[in-house]
C-alpha cells in the first residue's frame, strides 16, 4: 500500500511510459498532417472534441470510482479480520483458560492461515515457514486457507468436548470460524472477478479518437499549441484509467496492494501477546514508499 509520506511518481510514469510515447509519436503525426495544405480546409467544430471529452470524462470517473470501491472493499475485509483475529484468540483464552498448549496452538494455526491467505491471493509460492508448518501437520489440500480453517473447527470439537463446553459458547466459536471464511471468500471474490475487458477498450477507443479530432478543431496558426495540446490532454487521460486499472485489482503484489504481509505481522504480533509469548516479533519500518 502506497504510504502518504514518500509516494514515487516514477512509478506512475513507469506504468504509462508506453501510452505516453505512442500519445507524442500520435499528436506529431496529426499535428504534422494538419499542417498539410488540403488538410488544412478540414476542421470541425471544437464542440464535438469537447463532447467526446466529456464522454471520456464522464467514463472515467465512473471507472475510478468502481475501481477505489474495490480496493476499499479489500482493504475493509482485512480490517475485519484483524478485528476478528483478536477477538477470537480472546474467547480462546476466556473459555478454555486451563488449555496453554491448544492457546498456543490456535495461535500457531491462525498466524499460518494469514500468512497462507495473503500468498494464495497474491498466487505466490508458500513462504519457508508456511510450508515448514504445513509439512509438519500433513495438511495438503487445493485450498490451503480453508483446510486450515478446518483445523481449527475440528480442534474446537476436541477441546469442546474435553471441556464440556456449553453449546452457547461453541456457537460463539464457530461463529468466529465462519466470519473467517466469509472474509476469505469475500478476498476471493475480489480476486477472480475481474474489470470487464470490453470497457477498457471501448475507453482507450475513445482516448485515440479523442486526440485524432482535438488538433483539427484548434487553430492551425500555432503549431506548437496545437501539438502539444494534442499530448497533454489525452495523457492525463490515460495516466488516470491506469490509476484506476492497477488500483482496481487489491491482490496483485503490487506497491497499491492491500498490505497483507503488514497487517498479517501485526495481527501475528497481537496474539503472542495476548497468549503471554515472551518471543515477540518487532515490526519493522518499512523504508520504501509502500508496505506489502
Amino acid at each position: 500500500m502506497l504510504l502518504n509520506k514518500r509516494i514515487s511518481v516514477w512509478y506512475f510514469v513507469k506504468q504509462i511510459k508506453f501510452q505516453i510515447v505512442l500519445i507524442v509519436s500520435f499528436a506529431f503525426l496529426i499535428g504534422f498532417l494538419d499542417d498539410i495544405d488540403f488538410l488544412k480546409k478540414i476542421t470541425i467544430p471544437l464542440s464535438i472534441p469537447a463532447l467526446l471529452g466529456t464522454a471520456v470524462s464522464l467514463l472515467l470517473a465512473f471507472r475510478t470510482a468502481q475501481s477505489y470501491e474495490r480496493w476499499w472493499e479489500a482493504r475493509t475485509v482485512w480490517g475485519a479480520i484483524v478485528n476478528d483475529s483478536r477477538s477470537f484468540m480472546r474467547l480462546i483464552k476466556q473459555f478454555f483458560p486451563n488449555s496453554e498448549n491448544d492457546t498456543s496452538e490456535f495461535a500457531e494455526r491462525h498466524i499460518i492461515w494469514l500468512n497462507a491467505l495473503g500468498e494464495s491471493l497474491r498466487k505466490v509460492p508458500f513462504s519457508i515457514r508456511v510450508r515448514e508448518y504445513l509439512e509438519s501437520q500433513n495438511i495438503n489440500a487445493l485450498n490451503i486457507p480453508n483446510a486450515l480453517l478446518d483445523k481449527h473447527s475440528d480442534h474446537l470439537r476436541k477441546l469442546a468436548e474435553q471441556e464440556n463446553l456449553s453449546e452457547y459458547k461453541l456457537v460463539q466459536m464457530n461463529d468466529m470460524v465462519i466470519r473467517f471464511c466469509d472474509s476469505m471468500g469475500k478476498c476471493e471474490r475480489l480476486k477472480n472477478t475481474v474489470f470487464p475487458r470490453a470497457y477498457s477498450i471501448l475507453l482507450h477507443t475513445l482516448i485515440y479518437v479523442f486526440a485524432f479530432l482535438l488538433p483539427f478543431g484548434l487553430e492551425d496558426s500555432q503549431l506548437g499549441v496545437e501539438i502539444a495540446t494534442t499530448i497533454i490532454v489525452p495523457v492525463i487521460f490515460i495516466a488516470i484509467e491506469k490509476t484506476a486499472i492497477i488500483m482496481q485489482d487489491p491482490f496483485e503484489n503490487t506497491p497499491v496492494d492491500t498490505p497483507m504481509t503488514s497487517l498479517a505481522k501485526t495481527i501475528e504480533i497481537n496474539l503472542l501477546q495476548m497468549i503471554g509469548e515472551k518471543n515477540v516479533p518487532v515490526k519493522e519500518v518499512s523504508t520504501s514508499y509502500y508496505e506489502m
